[in-house]
């Protein structure tokens, strides 16, 4: 399972009502499940991975994080979480409004497009940067925003976010100093927190 999603784990409570923007196969609301006692719905919009989702027993929804989530009640869940999906969206800072609309609380995870091997592999290569972690072109990436620490935080204070927590991951060894100290250079991915 992602680094991400293991951070995730320690802000549900047991028992919550969590929603799943762009949950992919269920791996994670599964795990939700199991380990939290949550009572857990799914939003995915690939077949593939809505029928893998089904058939782990998860109440999964086929719609578009695009459209407006109006099927959903003002503050109907205890957390609304959307890992590494921010970036794909069309209008981040509307499904933003709508996940804290929805849930009392939220977590958002993105890569950090501010890393400094993504600032390097431009500087020197004049290209974007193809990784293990990040293995698209330009061309056929599902990734249409790309954001940094910084941006997702100014973004958060120009709405009235408030950040309750964060997690920064600085690679494959998980979270480290540098990733904490300057996140928006060394952290590959970032994890928040957020609420109004």
């Amino acid at each position: 399972m992602r680094q991400d999603l293991t951070h995730i784990l320690r802000w549900i409570r047991p028992g919550a009502r969590v929603l799943d923007l762009g949950c992919g196969n269920g791996e994670f609301l599964a795990l939700l499940r199991a380990q939290r006692d949550a009572v857990v719905t799914g939003i995915e919009i690939d077949p593939d991975a809505i029928t893998a989702a089904i058939a782990r027993g998860l109440s999964i929804i086929e719609q578009d994080l695009d459209s407006p989530l109006q099927n959903f009640p003002d503050q109907s869940y205890d957390m609304v979480v959307m890992a590494h999906a921010l970036q794909a969206v069309h209008y981040p800072d509307q499904v933003l409004e709508e996940m804290l609309r929805i849930g009392r609380e939220c977590v958002v995870t993105f890569p950090n497009f501010g890393h400094w091997r993504c600032r390097l592999h431009l500087a020197t290569r004049g290209r974007m940067p193809v990784s293990k972690f990040m293995p698209y072109s330009w061309y056929d990436t599902p990734n249409i925003h790309f954001c940094t620490v910084r941006d997702f935080e100014t973004l958060c204070r120009q709405r009235g976010i408030r950040i309750l927590g964060r997690d920064m991951i600085g690679g494959e060894g998980g979270q480290s100093k540098l990733a904490r100290q300057w996140p928006n250079l060394f952290a590959t991915t970032a994890i928040y927190h957020i609420s109004r």
